[in-house]
């Protein structure tokens, strides 16, 4: 009996851990940086500024690309996907958002683990991908502290 207790016991302390782990992640994404505004506000702003530039072929790209993501964190990683997309449309001052920069936000906004999904994803859809290359070296693990200027 005392080993179901501690079992038990293990069980909801690494539950709680988890959870807070990722409770804390969103607290620390919605804390304000120093332009005022949270990773989260900005977020809601690209999303908002760019809502009616989105095709209706490019929603379903969008949608074929985020289906590996496992179903309980793909409406974020869609949200996010998508603000980052939105991001580099107001940008590049386009009026609606193109085939080429719905790839190129979802390469920047996706951590490098995750491009072994988008290569094959895009392979199925014969997209080429060496138009994007040296996107994926700028991924989220290799991003040094001028990126952005780089990117531009």
């Amino acid at each position: 009996m005392s080993v179901i207790i501690v079992l038990w016991g293990f069980l909801l302390i690494s539950l709680m851990a988890i959870g807070g782990f990722f409770m804390f992640r969103k607290f620390l994404k919605k804390l304000p940086k120093d332009d005022g505004k949270s990773v989260m506000d900005w977020e809601e702003f690209y999303m908002e500024k760019t809502r009616h530039m989105w095709e209706t072929e490019e929603k379903e790209l969008l949608e074929e690309l985020v289906s590996p993501v496992p179903e309980l964190f793909r409406d974020v990683a869609r949200h996010r996907i998508a603000s980052k997309i939105g991001e580099i449309t107001l940008e590049k001052e386009q009026d609606y958002i193109s085939q080429r920069t719905l790839i190129e936000g979802y390469i920047l906004a996706t951590p490098k683990r995750d491009h072994k999904f988008l290569r094959k994803k895009l392979k199925q859809k014969r997209i080429d991908v060496e138009p994007y290359e040296y996107l994926f070296k700028l991924s989220k693990s290799n991003y040094n502290e001028n990126w952005e200027t780089k990117y531009k």
